[in-house]
């Protein structure tokens, strides 16, 4: 499809994945776009359901329903399947090349993994390389814990001012562990509770460093990330430090100039609160100097930057529609 399209263009859509957590933030957000027609909603074990029995605030929303097929009269498809289920998926289901997928899992983030059975994926990061995005026939949508950091920093890689450990820790609601019930899911373990995991060893690091290797020509700093799981549903925020000769001043003008032209990304002169993002498709930076210390807070919501809305963003530039079409969502408040 052209990037000419008009604002009246419709994009086919196919979810695969339909009944988890990013499947049914996808539907929400879909559902009130204004250039996307859902064609399918595939779930394996909930074929022939009203989607609204699973995604129960959608009752009212939709009459669609979960289907057991898949359909090629698409013009792109989300895969909202688990990590190495995406790749498997696509071993055994051939879309014809027309077809754009997009990915949610980290199956095709990494150059080693981005050709895969003729297809190319593009890391779908627009904050990144949007020229990119526009041009691409699949995407590899960013994990959330990777937007999150990757946002916070790439201003300074673009500069060559990572040039500094750097440290960062970062809490993330439950539902960024997805919807198959674990020990550390379960909400009798969750409530009233906090925990480290997968100190400095976390996976996305790996597109983290990637990515930051993409802008900044001297050698990439240790990145040592602490996550914690939050006693909360859906958000990450981190904060990230380093030493650093940038005056305040300078810190500032940097990040405000290397985003003035992404339209999801919020500088606030004042420390931030996570619920100013939560159900939105924004990332919200803070930028401080304590000592020698520069220090950028960022957050966003798992779900839809770190996430669903992320891809509908994707979408969007890839089928030449506005980038903010159908993702002008408003934050939960109090």
């Amino acid at each position: 499809m052209s990037a000419n399209q008009t604002s009246d263009q419709k994009v086919r859509v196919g979810i695969v994945g339909g009944a988890g957590y990013t499947g049914g933030e996808l539907l929400r957000i879909l559902l009130q776009h204004p250039n996307a027609d859902i064609s399918f909603v595939h779930s394996s074990s909930n074929g022939g359901r009203p989607v609204y029995e699973v995604h129960t605030d959608l009752l009212g929303e939709t009459e669609l329903t979960f289907s057991t097929e898949y359909s090629d009269a698409v013009d792109v498809v989300f895969l909202c399947v688990g990590h190495g289920a995406a790749k498997k998926f696509l071993e055994g289901q051939k879309f014809p090349a027309t077809v754009k997928i997009i990915d949610l899992s980290q199956d095709f983030r990494l150059a080693a993994t981005a050709n895969f059975d003729g297809r190319i994926f593009v890391y779908g990061l627009p904050e990144l390389q949007k020229e990119a995005v526009v041009n691409a026939e699949n995407i590899a949508n960013p994990g959330c814990f990777a937007t999150c950091i990757q946002l916070a920093l790439l201003p300074l890689a673009s500069q060559n001012k990572l040039n500094a450990p750097v440290h960062i820790s970062g809490i993330t609601g439950s539902t960024g562990a997805g919807q198959s019930l674990s020990e550390t899911s379960h909400f009798s373990w969750r409530d009233s509770n906090i925990s480290t995991y997968k100190l400095f060893n976390h996976q996305h690091l790996h597109e983290i460093r990637q990515s930051l290797g993409q802008l900044q020509t001297a050698e990439i700093p240790a990145i040592n990330f602490v996550p914690y799981r939050g006693n909360f549903t859906r958000g990450i925020l981190i904060t990230a430090y380093l030493q650093s000769n940038l005056t305040l001043e300078e810190a500032r003008a940097l990040y405000n100039s290397y985003y003035q032209a992404h339209p999801f990304v919020h500088l606030s002169d004042v420390n931030p609160h996570l619920k100013q993002v939560v159900n939105t498709n924004k990332c919200i930076l803070h930028v401080d100097k304590v000592g020698d210390q520069l220090v950028i807070i960022s957050m966003i919501d798992n779900l839809v930057k770190g996430a669903s809305g992320q891809a509908v963003q994707n979408m969007n530039l890839i089928f030449g529609l506005a980038e903010t079409a159908g993702l002008q969502l408003k934050p939960s408040g109090f």
